[in-house]
């Protein structure tokens, strides 16, 4: 039984990947925004659906330093392990003007989401003003799009907006319930074997909410779409941080355990940091920058386990 929902889950991933990613290039064709800002709102929004559910439940349950570790330990792996992935099967080029822009705001929402971490202020005020960001930069972000769309194939451009949408948000919801599929089977094969609470948790659990975006980012790469990947990446951190927190922070503010949540904030923001050197080096993220995200997420797993 354990296996067939590994199965079915890893089906679904795949599945939901292809549609989601089939309908965000429609759509970004049919409604002339480029790739980059498709991926930023419609695919990274939407991918960003399991930690939006994680982090509400934890906070409603009385237990927002879930909600804040469950932000910090996705972007960690968003900004390493699926961009650092998506790197390693296809290179991305990037436009300049485009990172200078989103990649500044990622920069900007996490030290706000390390000064949260810092202070504790898990307040309505905090979820109001990082609500209001995010508003704030998809109105200028989509206001400053410079309408470059990427060549499209042939099916892509028979859908009409509507029916791109319609796929993508049917990509979202198969990404989404192969992901829970795949982690619930995961965790009880892992228990089954005997493995610790704590390994499935820093390990299985941790990346679980982050494979909607691992599968649709490498795909994207796969079909030589590196500027959804990109995107995918920084809307996803975006999201979580002003969107999720955001939202959490309003609907059921409480304390932050500040001193426990420190040191992976600040691995975040370093994370986040090589992340855009590597993609001003050259505007292009290689397949050996790709390794060089990789190669510090696999440490941060092996500090997590002898923490």
């Amino acid at each position: 039984m354990l296996l067939l929902t590994l199965a079915a889950g890893l089906a679904l991933l795949i599945l939901g990947g292809e549609l989601l990613l089939r309908g965000a290039i429609a759509l970004s064709l049919r409604l002339g925004l480029s790739p980059l800002f498709i991926g930023l709102t419609v695919v990274g929004f939407g991918t960003s659906t399991p930690e939006l559910f994680t982090s509400l439940q934890a906070a409603f349950s009385g237990a927002p330093d879930i909600a804040l570790g469950n932000v910090i330990g996705s972007n960690i792996a968003n900004a390493l392990l699926i961009l650092g992935a998506a790197a390693l099967m296809a290179p991305m080029v990037v436009r300049r003007a485009a990172l200078m822009r989103d990649g500044a705001a990622v920069l900007l929402a996490t030290l706000a989401c390390v000064a949260l971490a810092l202070t504790g202020s898990f307040t309505r005020l905090s979820g109001v003003l990082l609500l209001a960001g995010l508003a704030a930069y998809l109105l200028y972000a989509w206001k400053s799009d410079s309408a470059e769309p990427a060549e499209i194939d042939d099916s892509a451009t028979r859908l009409s907006p509507l029916a791109a949408l319609a796929l993508t948000a049917l990509g979202i919801a198969l990404t989404v319930l192969g992901a829970r599929f795949l982690v619930s089977g995961a965790i009880g094969l892992a228990s089954a074997l005997g493995v610790s609470e704590a390994v499935i948790g820093l390990t299985i659990v941790a990346v679980g909410t982050s494979l909607p975006e691992l599968v649709t980012s490498i795909m994207a790469a796969r079909k030589g779409q590196p500027e959804l990947a990109l995107g995918n990446v920084l809307g996803s951190n975006l999201y979580n941080i002003l969107g999720i927190l955001g939202a959490t922070a309003l609907l059921s503010p409480a304390p932050l355990d500040a001193a426990a949540m420190i040191p992976d904030a600040l691995v975040m923001l370093a994370a986040t940091a090589l992340m855009l050197t590597l993609a001003t080096t050259g505007w292009r993220v290689t397949r050996t920058e790709g390794g060089l995200l990789l190669a510090p997420y696999a440490a941060y797993l092996v500090w997590l386990g002898a923490a």
